[in-house]
């Protein structure tokens, strides 16, 4: 069965743009993560994330909105503890790490009534997005395009020579904290695409393949997107054909793009 046909199906296509939504989220902020370095710190957000869906379920309100308040949470901790404390970035995202996936267990077991299905928040269910889900996706990646596009040459400075940009005048934990609060909400957009667990290897693995190949950050971000969108048609696809895990199926294929292009460019060296 071809794509076109399978698109006929409405879950397909909303999953297809949730996917593609998720794409531009992934080809801004993953290129900036990437090129930042801090890609642990993203993956820390993410998972203390989950601490929100625990809280959405036990208090009865939209999960993803719990998640989003606790990303936002998690990445300016992240950012003033770095900045404001002798514990080390490591240990911070350590800490935050599993505190909010722990509160997030312990909240959905005091939840009465029914016991939500974890396996989606953890590992997504982009064939299940609804279409609030989508207005909410289509909002937060106007914001993070908005956001990216005023602080550009401060984001261009601040990951390439953070030294050179705090001689500058930029305000480097300022524009660390604006960073980390894109990646909050990239992780709030990919929670339903890959789930908690898998949303570091999507926000990773497309701009390491493109920083392979380029090293201009516009040319990062557009070829992250590109990839992105591959991978995410190519995920469903394969999902929908073979019966398996959309968000684990669209990880494997851009894991396989990374080994192969990884590749490709040993031999372009030699």
């Amino acid at each position: 069965m071809g794509l076109w046909e399978i698109l006929q199906y409405e879950f397909m296509r909303n999953a297809l743009a949730a996917g593609i939504m998720a794409s531009v989220a992934c080809g801004v902020v993953g290129a900036l993560v990437v090129t930042r370095r801090i890609s642990m710190i993203s993956g820390g957000i993410s998972h203390a994330a989950f601490g929100g869906i625990g809280l959405g379920f036990y208090l009865k309100f939209n999960p993803i909105l719990g998640a989003l308040i606790f990303a936002i949470i998690s990445a300016l901790s992240m950012g003033i503890i770095k900045e404001k404390t002798g514990i080390s970035e490591d240990s911070a995202i350590g800490i935050l790490w599993v505190t909010g996936m722990s509160l997030g267990i312990v909240l959905i077991s005091l939840t009465p009534g029914y016991t939500p299905n974890l396996f989606s928040y953890l590992f997504g269910s982009i064939l299940t997005v609804p279409r609030s889900d989508l207005i909410a996706m289509l909002i937060l990646d106007i914001a993070i395009l908005l956001v990216t596009y005023m602080f550009y040459e401060r984001f261009l400075a601040v990951s390439f020579d953070e030294d050179y940009a705090e001689a500058s005048g930029i305000p480097v934990q300022y524009t660390y904290l604006t960073l980390l609060l894109l990646v909050a909400l990239t992780v709030v957009i990919l929670i339903r695409i890959v789930g908690v667990i898998l949303i570091i290897a999507m926000l990773t693995i497309p701009a390491t393949i493109a920083w392979q190949f380029s090293y201009k950050l516009k040319q990062i971000m557009i070829i992250s997107f590109i990839l992105s969108v591959i991978f995410t048609v190519e995920g469903l696809w394969l999902s929908y054909m073979l019966n398996l895990p959309s968000g684990a199926t669209i990880v494997l294929v851009s894991v396989a793009t990374l080994i192969l292009s990884s590749a490709l460019k040993r031999t372009l060296r030699k």
